[in-house]
């Protein structure tokens, strides 16, 4: 029965279910689509399902006018009906995973994802998990909700795999198709038909040996890029005290051709993968009896960032013999990197919210973002950048290319800056 469905694929008549059409699934919809393979998008929130089957693009990583053509062309189409996932041959989950407030996974979303699938599939269908979580899910979380829901047997009737998302919002070198893409299936004839159906959209394909690996290496890159973050704000924080310059200590670093990786220092860690991932793989590791201590240290750091950088603003304003409360404090970008709209876990939210509750009368202004909520539930409207003459501080929170550190330095009466947009510290100028 594998060798029919190959024998599909490789007649490019198979049908590519996507479940989630949100930062990772519409790109991974979109880049099947445009290799002419047939896609079904399904979405719970039709106001999205409505879109797509309008190419009225939403996710800034997709371009419009390939969303334009695979819906002319009939390549892609989206839908809330998940009974069709009936005329799937091979389904892809691209669903949230985000935390609950005790930082323990939510797998809520998977868990429907595989209800869903369990109920409608047919028999001989792959299917695989994109979305970030801990190592075994796809093994001891999936397989027994699939077979329960289908009374079907895998590997047998059905294939899993995982295989990691690694979507890089904004970056403009690497998108969805030329990234290399780790995958790793259950068993042999699930290898086989993940890496044909795969290759049709992907130009690089790293096979590994279990989904449990494939898991791992998510979790892997990202508490890398989380612990060695850190180290570099614990560090700016102490070199701040010190009177040395961070940046060119940074600087030199780098002229060492071999055992140095520059990271850079910020007002915290932003976005849907670093301050998240990490924290997968310290809930699985409780059920091994292990103790992760040095991603709950670097987490700890991050968690300290906001506040510490709410020291560094009250500090600022000391030197005008000012105090944050009833003082205004424009905050520059609220996206959590620089030239993207997206501003999940960004650290400016969490400061804000640090100023609010100091009684600072909180602004903001970012080109890419009309209306912010934070986690207190404060609510904001982006302010214009002429804002800036009339604020008691503003701070840098994001480095947007569009704003000009020395232009904000002339303007401003005392600038924060968080992001090292203005080279040199003066009078009013704090730099982290």
């Amino acid at each position: 029965m594998n060798k029919k469905l190959l024998k599909k694929i490789e007649n490019n008549e198979e049908i590519v279910g996507i479940l989630g059409l949100g930062y990772v699934g519409l790109p991974l919809a979109v880049t099947f689509a445009l290799k002419n393979v047939n896609v079904l998008g399904f979405e719970k929130n039709k106001t999205k399902t409505d879109k797509v089957n309008k190419a009225e693009n939403y996710i800034g990583d997709v371009a419009d006018e390939d969303l334009q053509t695979v819906i002319e062309n009939k390549k892609l189409s989206a839908t809330d009906d998940f009974s069709r996932i009936k005329e799937c041959d091979a389904v892809i989950i691209c669903v949230p995973t985000p935390l609950d407030k005790f930082k323990k996974p939510d797998m809520s979303y998977i868990e429907s994802a595989c209800r869903e699938i369990g109920r409608h599939m047919r028999r001989k269908t792959f299917i695989c998990l994109e979305s970030t979580t801990y190592p075994t899910t796809t093994e001891n979380l999936m397989m027994p909700i699939i077979e329960k829901e289908s009374g079907m047997v895998h590997g047998e009737d059905f294939w899993l795999a995982f295989s990691p998302e690694r979507v890089d919002p904004g970056n403009k070198d690497y998108k969805t198709d030329n990234t290399p893409k780790v995958f790793g299936a259950m068993t042999d004839a699930g290898r086989e038909i993940g890496m044909a159906i795969y290759s049709k959209a992907i130009q690089h394909l790293y096979p590994v040996s279990s989904p449990r690996v494939a898991e791992m290496v998510k979790i892997l890159e990202n508490t890398y890029r989380l612990v060695n973050i850190s180290l570099i704000n614990e560090m700016a924080l102490l070199a701040g005290k010190m009177d040395i310059n961070i940046w060119e200590v940074i600087d030199a670093a780098k002229s060492k051709p071999y055992g140095f990786q520059a990271f850079y220092p910020g007002p915290g860690i932003g976005g849907h993968c670093i301050p998240l991932d990490p924290f997968y793989l310290e809930h699985i590791a409780k059920n091994y009896n292990f103790d992760l201590t040095m991603i709950h240290a670097a987490g700890h750091i991050d968690n300290l960032m906001p506040h510490r950088m709410m020291i560094k603003i009250s500090s600022a304003l000391n030197r005008q013999k000012k105090a944050i409360n009833g003082s205004k404090i424009l905050f520059l970008g609220v996206a959590y990197k620089p030239d993207i709209d997206d501003e999940r876990e960004s650290p400016a939210l969490k400061i804000m919210d640090e100023v609010h509750k100091k009684g600072g009368l909180v602004m903001y202004h970012d080109p890419y973002i009309s209306e912010v909520r934070t986690e207190e539930g404060q609510r904001y409207n982006n302010q214009p950048l002429s804002t800036i003459s009339e604020a008691d501080c503003v701070v840098i929170t994001t480095g947007h290319s569009v704003f000009d550190g020395k232009e904000i330095a002339e303007k401003a009466s005392l600038v924060v800056d968080l992001r090292n947009l203005i080279s040199e510290a003066s009078e009013k100028v704090y730099k982290l």
